[in-house]
C-alpha cells in the first residue's frame, strides 16, 4: 500500500535533518539532500510497518496542513 505524507527537511551545520509531522518521533538525517530523502522515506516506511491497520487509519484520519506564513515584527 502507498501513503502520501509530508516530510519537513531542514539544512543545518551537520547536513540535513528531516521529520514527519504526522508520525510523532519519526525523524532522520543525512549529509546531502538526496541522502536525507532516502533516509526519511525509510524511517516512515519502518514506522508505518509497526502500526496496526486501525492505528494507520486513525493517523490518516487526522488533517495536517503545511503553509507559508507572513508575520510582521515591529
Amino acid at each position: 500500500m502507498s501513503y502520501h505524507l509530508t516530510a519537513v527537511i531542514e539544512k543545518d551545520i551537520d547536513g540535513y535533518y528531516a521529520y514527519c509531522p504526522t508520525l510523532m518521533g519519526c525523524q532522520s538525517q543525512g549529509e546531502t539532500l538526496e541522502e536525507v530523502q532516502v533516509n526519511i522515506r525509510e524511517a516512515i516506511a519502518l514506522y508505518l510497518e509497526t502500526l496496526t491497520s486501525d492505528e494507520r487509519k486513525r493517523l490518516f484520519d487526522r488533517e495536517v496542513t503545511t503553509m507559508m506564513m507572513e508575520v510582521q515584527v515591529a
